[in-house]
C-alpha cells in the first residue's frame, strides 16, 4: 500500500465523524434511525405511495398521468430538497458548502414552483373509479395505496354501513369518521410530524444559540438581563399558548411551528451559556480576540463548535417534544382542519361514528406517535453517551 494511502487511513477522523460513528454504533440509535428513515421516506414519497389519482392511465384511448398533473407545490419542493440533501450527504464537501447548496436548492425550487406550477384546485377523486366501472379505462397504474388522504369515498357511501370502517382487504388500516383511508392519512401525516419537529427545533436552536452565546461570552449585565428573559419564556406553557393562539387566529401549521420554537429555546440557551462561560477564558479564544477577529467569528467560529455537544442531545429531544405538542393539540380537536395528522386520527377513536371506541383509530396512530417519539429519545440517549468522555473506550 502506498505511503499516502496508509497515512490517509491512519489520520484521525473529524470530531463530528467520530461522534456520528459512535452514535450509529449503538443498537438504540440504529433502531431509532431506522424508524425515522421510514417516516422520512413516507414524507418524501407520500404522493407516490398513497394517491387516488393514477400514476398513469389509458382512458378513452388516451394516455395521461393524473398524479403528476395534481402534484402540489409542496410535493415538488419536498422531493427536490430530499434529492439534493441526499446527494450532498454522499459528497465530501465541507459542511458549510453542503448546507449552502441545500438552502439554495430549497429557495430556487420554491421560487420556480410557485411561479410556474399551478395544479388543479378542484380534485374529484372518484372520477377514475367511476370511469373504470363504466369500462372506459383500458389500462391503469395506481399507487400502492389507491386513496388520497382527502378522498372521502363519496361514490361508496352506504347509509346502512356508516364510517368508520374496520380494517379490511381494501382498507388495510380501516377508514376514519369521514371515510378517508387511515393508512393514506398516516403516510401523509408523516410530513406534518417531521416538519413541525425539525422547523420548530431549528427556530429554538437559532434563538437559544444567539441568546445563550451572548450571555455566556459577555456575562455581567448582559447575562443578568438574558437570564431574566430565559425565566420569563421558561414560565410560558407551550400548550396553553398554542390553545390561546388557535382560539384567536386560524389553525395554521406555520404558526404552530413558530410558537413551539419561540417557547422551547430556553434549555438550549442555558446549555450554550454554560459552555461559553467555561470556554471564554481558554487560550484559543483569547488568541482569537487578540488577533482582532470580529465578534461574530469569535462566537460562532471558535466558541460554538466547541460547545455544540449538549445542543445535539437537546435537539433530538426537542424534535420529539414538538411532535408531542402538535399531536396533543390535534387530539384535543384544535389542530389542523383538513391536513392529516396522527393526533387528529387518535381523537376520532372515541368521537367518531356517534360514540363507542374504534380500536383501529387508536392503535395505529398511537403506535406511530409512540415509535416516532421513542426513536428520537433513543437517538438522543445514544448521542449523549457518545459525547460523554467517561464512557469512551481508552
Amino acid at each position: 500500500m502506498p505511503a499516502a494511502s496508509r497515512e490517509a487511513l491512519d489520520a484521525p477522523r473529524p470530531w463530528v465523524a467520530q461522534v456520528m460513528l459512535q452514535t450509529i454504533g449503538r443498537v438504540g440509535a440504529r433502531v431509532g434511525l431506522a424508524w425515522i428513515a421510514i417516516v422520512a421516506f413516507c414524507a418524501v414519497f407520500a404522493p407516490l405511495l398513497a394517491n387516488s389519482h393514477p400514476i398513469a392511465i389509458k382512458m378513452d384511448g388516451q394516455w395521461s398521468s393524473p398524479l403528476l398533473r395534481h402534484l402540489s407545490r409542496v410535493d415538488v419542493i419536498v422531493f427536490v430538497t430530499a434529492v439534493v440533501a441526499v446527494a450532498m450527504a454522499l459528497t465530501r464537501l465541507k459542511l458549510r458548502i453542503k448546507a449552502a447548496v441545500v438552502f439554495a436548492a430549497i429557495v430556487s425550487t420554491a421560487v420556480l414552483t410557485f411561479a410556474l406550477m399551478s395544479p388543479p384546485r378542484l380534485q374529484v377523486f372518484e372520477q377514475y373509479r367511476e370511469a373504470e366501472a363504466e369500462g372506459r379505462v383500458q389500462s391503469v397504474l395506481r399507487a400502492p395505496i389507491a386513496f388520497s388522504p382527502q378522498d372521502r369515498l363519496r361514490d361508496q357511501f352506504d347509509p346502512a354501513r356508516p364510517h368508520p370502517w374496520s380494517p379490511s382487504r381494501q382498507h388495510l388500516l380501516g377508514t376514519e369518521a369521514f371515510g378517508a383511508d387511515i393508512l393514506s392519512r398516516m403516510i401523509h401525516a408523516s410530513r406534518v410530524a417531521l416538519a413541525i419537529g425539525f422547523i420548530s427545533t431549528g427556530i429554538a436552536l437559532i434563538i437559544g444559540v444567539i441568546v445563550g452565546g451572548l450571555m455566556g461570552y459577555f456575562s455581567g449585565i448582559v447575562d443578568l438581563l438574558g437570564m431574566r428573559l430565559v425565566e420569563v419564556f421558561g414560565a410560558i406553557p407551550t400548550i396553553y399558548l398554542l390553545l390561546a393562539f388557535v382560539a384567536f387566529f386560524d389553525r395554521n401549521l406555520y404558526l404552530m411551528m413558530v410558537i413551539i420554537g419561540l417557547t422551547s429555546w430556553v434549555g438550549d440557551a442555558r446549555f450554550v451559556r454554560a459552555e461559553f462561560l467555561k470556554l471564554r477564558g481558554q487560550d484559543f479564544v483569547q488568541a482569537a480576540v487578540a488577533s482582532g477577529l470580529p465578534l461574530w467569528r469569535v462566537l460562532f467560529r471558535h466558541l460554538l463548535p466547541n460547545a455544540v455537544a449538549p445542543l445535539l442531545v437537546s435537539a433530538s429531544f426537542g424534535v420529539a417534544s414538538a411532535i408531542l405538542a402538535e399531536t396533543t393539540l390535534s387530539f384535543l380537536g384544535l389542530g389542523l382542519v383538513d391536513e392529516p395528522s396522527w393526533g387528529q386520527l387518535l381523537n376520532q377513536a372515541v368521537t367518531a361514528g356517534g360514540g363507542g371506541f374504534h380500536w383501529w383509530l387508536a392503535v395505529y396512530p398511537g403506535l406511530a406517535i409512540f415509535l416516532t417519539v421513542f426513536s428520537y429519545n433513543l437517538i438522543g440517549e445514544a448521542l449523549r453517551d457518545a459525547l460523554d468522555p467517561r464512557l469512551k473506550k481508552n
